[in-house]
């Protein structure tokens, strides 16, 4: 199903290009709710309460998804936190295969990487062995 958006807005409301196709903001919201009201059937147009059930269902999903971003940034934080406790630690990857002193961490998308004084990498997650040296 095609959805055209090319609607022209109402004095006071510019168009802003989006920052990604996962953002949506009240921009967004408005121009969809404004080719709602062009396309709704004139004998039968939409009841103000639903209209006023959607931004507020809009409101609850945007208030969601800024909630969960600061989670995120909150537990990227703590992430950080930790990875400093383990340089200077010893290492040992889930699986047994990779062993060392970890020389530095890195934050990826998929969490902490210890980088060794070889050089490898270990993805500090679940079954993954830490210990201090001495």
């Amino acid at each position: 199903m095609t959805v055209n958006m090319n609607t022209t807005l109402p004095p006071g409301i510019s168009q802003t290009p989006a920052k990604s196709k996962t953002t949506v903001d009240y921009n967004s919201f408005l121009k969809l709710m404004i080719a709602q009201m062009k396309n709704q059937d004139p004998t039968q147009p939409m009841d103000s309460t639903q209209y006023v059930s959607q931004l507020a269902t809009f409101s609850q999903v945007e208030q969601t998804v800024q909630t969960n971003n600061k989670l995120d940034q909150i537990m990227q934080s703590s992430a950080l936190a930790q990875a400093d406790s383990l340089i200077g630690r010893s290492i040992t990857s889930a699986d047994g295969s990779t062993t060392g002193t970890v020389k530095e961490v890195r934050l990826a998308n998929s969490g902490l990487v210890a980088i060794l004084e070889n050089g490898s990498e270990v993805a500090v997650g679940p079954g993954v062995s830490i210990t201090a040296i001495g």
